[in-house]
Formats: structure tokens, sequence, C-alpha cells
């Protein structure tokens, strides 16, 4: 025998507004998601119920149902804290990147080690490409250069064929 539901659900909005606000949000998964939760714990299903359709734990749903009950649809809404803050400051940034538009050919390794050495500050490789990623700047494997290929090559290939 099934225990009654014990945390009872707040009709924030009508069934239709609900819908309604499910249909504008496809892009935003995430609220969607919480969203049709809500929708089922409507329609009647219990907490664990809910939670299996929607295919999430049952303490997540328990967070979810409290955070409608408390602040209705704002509630969904995800709070990101936004991280760490960054170790360089902004002027270390710009100053970075005006350093590192002074030569195309950098290595991660080599930004690495030109921000340890520049600003005492010591990132991983990864973070080194989130932040040439913020930076509008890409990276790639770097393209081998022959030591014995000669300044006018690409001159004497157009002549070798005209």
């Amino acid at each position: 025998m099934a225990r009654p539901e014990q945390i009872p659900i707040e009709h924030h909005l009508s069934s239709e507004e609900l819908l309604k606000n499910i249909k504008l949000l496809e892009k935003d998964t995430r609220v969607l998601q919480r969203l049709y939760f809500i929708k089922h714990r409507y329609e009647g299903s219990s907490v664990n119920e809910a939670a299996k359709l929607i295919g999430i734990s049952k303490p997540v749903a328990y967070q979810w149902q409290e955070r409608w009950n408390q602040d209705g649809y704002e509630g969904l809404i995800p709070r990101f804290s936004g991280g760490c803050p960054s170790k360089l400051t902004d002027d270390q940034k710009e100053k970075l990147k005006a350093m590192l538009h002074e030569r195309d050919d950098w290595s991660t390794k080599e930004i690495q080690e030109l921000i340890h050495i520049e600003f005492k500050v010591q990132y991983t490789i990864k973070q080194i490409l989130v932040i040439l990623k913020k930076f509008g700047m890409y990276h790639a494997k770097p393209y081998a250069h022959d030591y014995r290929r000669p300044d006018d090559a690409e001159d004497r290939l157009k002549k070798t064929y005209q």
C-alpha cells in the first residue's frame, strides 16, 4: 500500500499556463525538464513516479518541488554562482592578449610559461585553452617547418608549373 504524498505541490500556474511555458522553453532544456516534472506532479503523479518519468533521482525531485513551492517558476531557473574568480585581473588579461598578438605561433606550453613568468600565476593547459577561447583565439597543432626549405620556395614552385 502506497503512503500518501507528504508534500503537496503548489499550483502557481494553471495547467494551460504551465504547458504554454513548456512550449516556449524548448531550447532551455534544464528549465524544460523541471517544468515537465511539475506537469507530472500536477497530473497526480507522486514525486517518486514523476522523478522516474523524467529520469532524475528522488532527492533532486524533492529539491525541485521545494523550489517550485517556495518561488514558483523562478525557483526552477538554475542558479549558477559563476565559478572561482580569475587569477588574472582585467588589466593583466589585456596585457596578455596584446603579448599574444605579437606572434602567431605560440604553443600552449609557451603561453603557460609566459603567464607564469609575467604574472606569477600558474594555469593548467586546459585553462590556457579556455583563456584563448575567451580572447577569440584558436589553437592548433603547429605546422612543422623544414629548415632546408628556401625562402623563395613558393615562387620556385610557381615557375616550375608555368
